[in-house]
């Protein structure tokens, strides 16, 4: 938990010794001058912060929960983003403040003292009001990122209660602290810290569809990385660094990192170098002279209207406020997580206390009263067509199920694991347009286009066996330019099999191996297949060289194709191949990381895009009776890639990717983005879902 609670009590100490040091100037300022009859409204200006925190905490929380999932992820980036320039701005303003900070507050304090008591209610509610916005909006942010928010809220609050008590060391002269020296060092780590959390921001904008790149990553180590190692976890906890990483994260990363460091290295260079005293607020109220026309018992009309009315109606009205208008903001955000249906989940209470809801977004409370974890759907109870669903749900906890409902029927269906599905009884709902729901899909359905697609792959096997073969046999006879050709021949013909890759198993490694993760790079033992191959006929190894790699891979290929037909395909792993064939050819063969000296990664992902254009086919039919906007509006950006990539395409041979002009790798990049964009419903669309 701590990887996730240290950004947040980070946060938590210094902007709790920020607030706590202005109260303590406060407050040490009234007793300096003798006015500890106006303690009070300095806490009540205090207090009158802190509900205004939480409430705002309590507004980005709901305004959230209300929204749909894309809407969320566009939601929270723009408050990462927002929150960084926060931070920011803080780490360079404390920079240059610590040594004045007791001064502008002696004397803003000064000012209040002779203006009556709202003004010093204002004059603290300001002061620490802005620390408590910035806290909370940097606490909601790394909240979301964590996931959770136990760790975060856990580490701010150790935090805050380390400031509170730092801040009462100084106010009682018993500690002493080098301000200067404190936010300087935990301004260099907050920035590292922010750098991280505008990284994942951004990514919540491509997620949200606001910024473009979603699928154009810059880094992909989750082949070779853990993600769910101590070390991974603790570096994306702290860092927010993931082990797959977009070119905007990293560029955005990277550019902060390097620009807001060196600004706030260069100004820590350029004060001037002096013994910096600790802050010590008891000493540095202002002079009692300044402060004596406030407290020469003669008090100002406004302490004279406060003696009239009850000393708690300010205390109680300062947090009523700022609780109120949260609360209206909330309501007029639309459905809240507190007003919805709590709905139970378990074969024997499915869809008990479901009732009718009104039409519109919707937020039901599903919660689990069985004793095994549960899948639950709400369905039409008519087609089976599924209008929201949350998967393992486990016994005793309750989870948000947000559904968009329209005019219809509808039901739950809760499948307990290893139990019987159970539906509950149907409701109708008037009004509206119809619900857009989709219709299920069962491994059944799916058994056809997988028979299919599974001659399609043992058709390619034998094809392959036969040109690895003639490869081998080019290689043995010394014939490394024809070898060339054949080998491109070849390997396009395996890279056109992509949707079956994640069934290939070992083989897959030993085929298409790639360097990643070998001790010894390109000259590794364990480095074979297709990427060995290439590596050697192009960087001008001999056909000796070369015979021993060339004819594993003939091998290692014909005893992929005895092996296949035993070997286990998920039926669910169709609809997943039509988006991550191409996700792979965007990371690896449009950036050229899988080139190993032919220049061919464009003709490779020719093939790639073959190979999903004969996935889709097989899926046509299902895909076409769940959306029938989805299949045209694919087929024309595959059209588009392929005109792309044919540019590239010069009798028998292929333009390198790195020799592409800027705007043509762009347009290129930008299509296959495009594509799979609008591939990426299709898991969802034909996402297996249980009925019993």
């Amino acid at each position: 938990m701590w990887d996730d609670a240290f950004p947040s009590f980070l946060i938590g100490l210094r902007e709790g010794l920020e607030a706590g040091l202005i109260v303590s100037i406060l407050v040490a300022t009234l007793v300096r001058a003798g006015a500890k009859s106006r303690l009070p409204q300095v806490w009540t200006g205090v207090l009158a912060a802190v509900a205004l925190a939480m409430s705002f905490g309590a507004v980005l929380t709901f305004t959230a929960a209300s929204m749909s999932g894309t809407a969320q992820e566009a939601f929270g980036g723009t408050l990462s983003v927002i929150a960084v320039a926060f931070v920011t701005a803080m780490v360079f303003w404390m920079r240059r403040s610590a040594r004045s900070l007791s001064g502008e507050i002696k004397e803003k304090v000064t000012g209040a003292l002779a203006m009556g008591a709202g003004m010093l209610v204002a004059t603290s509610f300001l002061a620490v009001g802005r620390e408590g916005l910035e806290t909370a909006l940097f606490l909601w942010t790394t909240a979301r990122a964590a996931g959770e928010s136990t760790g975060p809220m856990i580490g701010a609050g150790i935090g805050i209660v380390i400031a509170t008590g730092l801040c009462w060391g100084l106010y009682r002269r018993v500690l002493k602290i080098n301000l200067t020296k404190f936010f300087t060092a935990t301004g260099a780590v907050l920035i590292v810290i922010a750098a991280g959390v505008l990284g994942y921001g951004l990514r919540d904008l491509q997620e949200g569809g606001v910024l473009p790149g979603k699928s154009a990553y810059a880094v992909d180590l989750s082949q070779s990385i853990d993600p769910g190692s101590w070390y991974s976890t603790l570096v994306q906890g702290v860092f927010n660094l993931t082990p797959t990483m977009t070119w905007l994260q990293v560029v955005a990363y990277a550019g902060y990192l390097a620009v807001v460091m060196t600004l706030f290295v260069r100004g820590v260079r350029t004060v001037a170098v002096k013994s910096a005293k600790p802050v010590e607020p008891a000493k540095s109220a202002g002079s009692a002279e300044s402060a004596e026309p406030a407290a020469d018992g003669k008090p100002a009309e406004p302490g004279a209207a406060a003696s009239r009315r009850p000393a708690w109606v300010i205390p109680v009205a300062v947090v009523a406020v700022p609780a109120v208008v949260a609360g209206a903001v909330v309501a007029l955000g639309g459905s809240k997580p507190a007003d919805a249906q709590t709905v139970a989940v378990s074969e024997k209470d499915c869809g008990k206390g479901f009732t009718a809801p009104k039409p519109g977004r919707q937020t039901f409370q599903m919660h689990n009263t069985g004793d095994k974890a549960s899948e639950v759907y709400l369905i039409d109870p008519a087609s089976n067509a599924v209008y929201g669903e949350i998967e393992g749900l486990a016994p005793g906890t309750t989870r948000d199920l947000v559904a968009t409902v329209a005019g219809g029927s509808y039901a739950w269906r809760c499948v307990p694991t290893g139990g019987k599905a159970v539906t509950s009884a149907s409701v109708r709902v008037s009004g509206g347009a119809a619900g857009k729901a989709v219709v299920p899909v069962s491994e059944a359905d799916l058994a056809a286009p997988l028979t299919s697609y599974k001659q399609y792959v043992n058709q390619g096997l034998a094809t392959l066996v036969a040109q690895t073969s003639q490869l081998s046999d080019d290689i043995a006879g010394g014939n490394l330019d024809t070898a060339r050709t054949d080998w491109l021949t070849a390997h396009r013909t395996y890279a056109s099999l992509g949707a079956a890759y994640g069934t290939f198993q070992d083989f897959d490694k030993k085929i298409n191996g790639r360097t990643a993760g070998l001790p010894d790079g390109v000259n590794d033992k364990d480095f074979t297949g297709f990427h060995r191959v290439e590596y050697g006929l192009w960087h001008g190894q001999s056909a000796s060289d070369l015979a021993a790699p060339a004819a594993r891979l003939a091998d290692d290929v014909t005893g992929l194709q005895k092996a296949f037909p035993t070997q286990d395909f998920d039926p669910a792993d169709l609809p997943l191949r039509t988006h991550e064939i191409l996700e792979n050819t965007l990371q690896f063969e449009l950036t050229g990381d899988a080139d190993q000296g032919s220049g061919t990664t464009l003709a490779t992902a020719d093939a790639n895009l073959a190979g999903t254009r004969e996935l889709l086919g097989v899926l046509r039919p299902l895909l076409a009776s769940r959306d029938a906007q989805l299949l045209p509006r694919v087929d024309a950006d595959i059209d588009r890639v392929q005109k792309l990539l044919d540019s590239a395409h010069h009798d028998q041979s292929w333009t390198p990717v790195d020799k592409l002009d800027a705007a043509g790798r762009a347009r290129l990049n930008g299509a296959t983005g495009q594509l799979l964009e609008d591939l990426a419903p299709v898991p969802d669309l034909l996402e297996i879902r249980k009925s019993a």
